[in-house]
């Protein structure tokens, strides 16, 4: 079986599944979203997909969709600031909306995007394409961890780092966050936004190396949703 007949059934039964227990707690998430904030209950948010090769060229562009959440922020959450990403402890998310986030369920609706194709269950998250273009020029190869792979609701970034994409004390990946964030010791670099990014693209490009092969891929895939609950049940993920 190929990688990506099993990952496409995987995403599929996953979906059906999720849209299911969804629907059991839809009402008490809809209610408490619009008793807390005025405002829709989704938010539509475009977000770039996988990186392809231009038909004919030798260009490469990202595909993009819209990625459904349950809303979080208040509706003028980026009315001065633009497209910025969200930090933790933001001011413009809402009571509900940090407890959604917290525990992830803001982004059970994307078990749609999933089930009609434009995401996977796993894979490397979705950027928005204004900040992704920021991004890419900041962090060489930032680009790459979307290389003919879907964006997905969790990943090996997630289920490994923090919610600012730290890596956690005393982990692995901790020894070596100096080396990984600002190797060349640059003391006004300290604390970019960049840095974490940097950490969470090694490990999206770790995850998109284990497409290569099925048993990489499967043990990989099966790691991280394993993993997933038990992150969205201590809310230290994202």
């Amino acid at each position: 079986m190929s990688v990506r007949v099993a990952k496409r059934g995987i995403d599929l039964l996953a979906a059906f599944v999720g849209l299911v227990a969804l629907g059991l707690i839809f009402p008490f998430l809809a209610l408490a979203i619009c008793l807390d904030s005025p405002g829709p209950l989704f938010y539509r948010q475009r977000r770039a997909a996988t990186l392809r090769a231009s038909q004919g060229t030798s260009r490469h562009a990202f595909e993009t969709f819209e990625m459904l959440k349950f809303r979080t922020m208040r509706l003028d959450a980026e009315a001065r600031t633009g497209a910025v990403l969200a930090e933790e402890n933001d001011p413009r998310i809402t009571r509900v909306g940090r407890f959604l986030r917290k525990t992830r369920l803001d982004e059970l609706p994307q078990l749609w995007n999933v089930f009609v194709g434009e995401m996977s269950l796993v894979g490397p998250r979705p950027e928005r394409p204004e900040l992704l273009e920021n991004l890419a020029l900041a962090i060489p190869f930032f680009e790459e961890r979307m290389r003919d792979c879907k964006p997905g609701i969790t990943g090996l970034a997630q289920v490994s780092l923090t919610y600012s994409g730290r890596a956690p004390e005393g982990g692995f990946l901790a020894a070596h966050e100096d080396s990984l964030t600002n190797p060349f010791g640059f003391e006004l670099a300290r604390g970019a936004l960049a840095d974490d990014m940097r950490t969470k693209l090694l490990l999206d490009l770790a995850y998109v190396a284990a497409l290569e092969r099925f048993d990489t891929y499967l043990r990989t895939e099966l790691s991280v949703i394993v993993k997933t609950p038990w992150v969205m049940l201590r809310g230290v993920g994202r």
